[in-house]
Parts: structure tokens; C-alpha cells; sequence
């Protein structure tokens, strides 16, 4: 079975920063901006499936899902066919919206503070301290850099944790203990967007 802890769920997804272009202050302004627009959207009103329908969009547009994508899957990649690698980036689409979909009634009520932005060999590192109603506050980094001229996010470190190697890790496990097999990890893709 695939972990879901690390497929990027809503906790690590609500704010995006910047990238080298545009430095450190123009990084921390992207998110407090993003910052709020899913906010609004968050703990506004609206029914479940209008809010999905605002913050699909701006995760499209925002986070870079293909190279995430790409990245988690790592050295296997090159052994997908190309048929296995067109169904895995839309599984993994799949797969991440619903997970942040799936969190939404437990985030009403979240704010961000900003705190530090540095740049780093990926990109600028906004930092944030998430705070939900009755939660002990998250210590959040977005990493964020340009893509074709647009600022995506491309890791999110939740605690010092990356999502994404996270996930890559549970990725590279799961197929180590399948015989490298990409087609397993398909399947249990289908089966987690399935459910």
C-alpha cells in the first residue's frame, strides 16, 4: 500500500513561494499573496465542491505537479514505457488533488505567518508557521523556483521534512518491493484515486 502521509495533502500545500528572478522579498510577497487567496477560499463559504473548483486552478497554475511528479518517481521513470508514463502523470494529478481535497473541512479556520526567506540551490525557501484552531503550530518551507518564466512551488519541507523526497522514498520502496515493476505501482495508483 501506498503512504498517504506524504502525497502532499492540503497541510503542505496552502502557500507557494517564489524564485531566483525575483529574490528573496519579491518570494515572500508571492506567498503571502497565494497565501491568502487560498485562505479565502478555504475558510470562506461555499459548498465542498465549489471550493474544489476555485483551488483546482490555483494549485494548477501554481505548483509545478508534472516535475513533482517526475521527481518522485526518480530513476524509474526511464523504465515506464511511455503509455506507463502518461497514465502515471495523470495518476499522480489524481492523486494529489484528491488528497488536498480530501483535508479541506479540517483546515477551516488556518492562518500563516511569515517568517525567514533565503535563497537556496533550488530556488527561494519561503518560511511559514501554519497555524490551525486547536493545533500545535506547523513550521512550513516552500521551495520555490521558475518555470518557463512563472514562479512554481517544487518541494514543500513540512518540520525540516521534504514532501517530495518523502514521497519519492515511498515510491522507490513500494516498486523495490515489486520487482521494479511500474505497472504495480499503477495499479495501486488507480486503487488510491479508486477510493
Amino acid at each position: 500500500m501506498l503512504s498517504r502521509r506524504a502525497t502532499f495533502a492540503l497541510p503542505a500545500l496552502l502557500l507557494p513561494g517564489l524564485a531566483h528572478a525575483q529574490g528573496t522579498q519579491g518570494a515572500s510577497g508571492f506567498v503571502m499573496s497565494f497565501g491568502n487567496n487560498l485562505t479565502t477560499i478555504i475558510n470562506g463559504p461555499g459548498s465542498y465542491e465549489e471550493k474544489k473548483r476555485r483551488l483546482e486552478p490555483l494549485i494548477e497554475r501554481d505548483v509545478d505537479i508534472d516535475g513533482i511528479a517526475r521527481f518522485c518517481l526518480g530513476r524509474f521513470i526511464r523504465m515506464a514505457s511511455p503509455a506507463q508514463q502518461q497514465e502515471y502523470m495523470q495518476l499522480f494529478r489524481r492523486v494529489l488533488l484528491n488528497n488536498i481535497f480530501g483535508k479541506l473541512g479540517e483546515f477551516q479556520g488556518v492562518t500563516f505567518i511569515m517568517t525567514n526567506t533565503a535563497q537556496t540551490g533550488e530556488g527561494a525557501a519561503v518560511g511559514t508557521l501554519i497555524q490551525r484552531p486547536g493545533q500545535k503550530a506547523n513550521t512550513v518551507q516552500w521551495i520555490v523556483t521558475e518555470i518557463t518564466g512563472q514562479p512554481k512551488i517544487i518541494d514543500v519541507k513540512a518540520e525540516g521534512t521534504s514532501l517530495r523526497l518523502t514521497q519519492r522514498n515511498d515510491y522507490t520502496s513500494y516498486l523495490t518491493r515489486n520487482s521494479d515493476n511500474v505497472g504495480a505501482l499503477l495499479t495501486a495508483m488507480r486503487n488510491q484515486t479508486a477510493s
